[in-house]
């Protein structure tokens, strides 16, 4: 029996926000087999229960160990799922160029920033996808280090947003600036916040990061 996108969706989203990694397990295992949009399916299913969490977390209405609790349930669903994007992509080059991606320093989210370097990857970028919390410094390294033309940084709070101003700061004072492209994103962000610091591209989830890069990059 064919199943619907929407109805995985939904379940996709309530397994998420019922902690139940076993459920978010069977849904991606469903989702691959009924060959649906697996991109729309964690955008608009899993991650958008996790945002609902991260929403009710900051509301004081849940707490870090429901936090917790719905990111493996999340990372249950993807551990099934990104081996089928990437194999969506493994017959494209990686020649759009290099792409330093991490969640900016003091912000501890990952999952948001994770599914973009996954589908970057899949459209045919060599992402170095360097991890969460990452300083500064350490972020600047690593663009000098892997030759990268572009960086992304993710921030999910407002109290790590401003980083994202300070890392275009620093990158103009190593001199680097001009030779990379800055890619902004996370729940707080927006098109006004990119225009203020300066970022070139503002990104509203992974599909639009995609679409975006891939345009700059072509």
């Amino acid at each position: 029996m064919m199943l619907s996108l929407e109805t995985l969706i939904g379940e996709a989203k309530q397994a998420v926000m019922s902690f139940d990694a076993k459920k978010t397990v069977d849904v991606a295992n469903r989702a691959v087999a009924e060959k649906v949009d697996l991109v729309k399916l964690i955008e608009n299913g899993f991650t958008a229960g996790m945002m609902e969490i991260g929403d009710l977390f900051e509301q004081k209405k849940l707490f870090l160990p429901h936090i917790m609790a719905a990111a493996q349930a999340l990372t249950a669903a993807l551990n099934i799922l990104t081996p089928e994007l990437e194999k969506t992509g493994g017959k494209i080059s990686e020649g759009l160029g290099r792409f330093v991606i991490c969640s900016i320093e003091g912000d501890i989210h990952s999952i948001g920033k994770d599914i973009v370097a996954i589908m970057l990857k899949v459209a045919g970028f060599t992402v170095f996808n360097i991890g969460r919390d990452v300083a500064l410094k350490d972020i600047i390294q690593a663009c000098k280090d892997n030759k990268a033309k572009y960086v992304g940084t993710s921030a999910l709070m407002t109290s790590t947003m401003v980083n994202q101003k300070t890392l275009e700061e620093l990158l103009r004072k190593e001199g680097i600036r001009d030779k990379l492209i800055t890619n902004v994103g996370g729940a707080p962000v927006t098109q006004e916040w990119a225009n203020s610091i300066g970022a070139d591209v503002y990104s509203e989830n992974a599909s639009d990061a995609v679409a975006k890069m891939t345009k700059i990059a072509g």
